[in-house]
């Protein structure tokens, strides 16, 4: 007496084996959205949706005479290159110019690089999730 049929039963296991590694993947995918601290404490940026890609813009400075850069856009044009990282532009306040950006979060951090020549040359800046 057979009471199931073991190509349903293979069938019924592979789709269950897939939605699961499935849902592992997407919970491995980390979110670069939220507001960040830098790591030196120097200043926070806020990380949202701006089209269809994601922007970072200062939203608090330590330093008062660098207030003015209060309210600037420092990343925009990021869009997913992979689970955990964008890729787009990134403006350095210091000097005024836009390198190629790209932005990586892994857990609660977040690295930020702005490079030029094809990413010979790189400056990164580490950040911590912040309320």
């Amino acid at each position: 007496m057979r009471f199931f049929d073991r190509r349903a039963l293979a069938g019924a296991v592979l789709t269950v084996a897939a939605a699961l590694a499935s849902a592992g993947a997407a919970a491995a995918s980390q979110e670069a959205e939220g507001v960040w601290l830098r790591e030196d404490g120097a200043s926070k940026i806020r990380i949202a949706p701006c089209g269809a890609a994601l922007c970072g813009d200062v939203i608090w400075l330590k330093s008062q005479r660098s207030k003015a850069h209060v309210g600037q856009k420092v990343f925009f044009d990021m869009v997913r290159a992979d689970q955990n990282s964008w890729t787009g532009h990134a403006l350095n306040p210091e000097d005024g110019k836009t390198y190629s950006g790209r932005m990586v979060v892994s857990g609660k951090k977040l690295r930020t690089s702005g490079c030029v020549f094809g990413g010979l040359i790189c400056k990164t800046v580490y950040w911590v999730r912040s309320n």
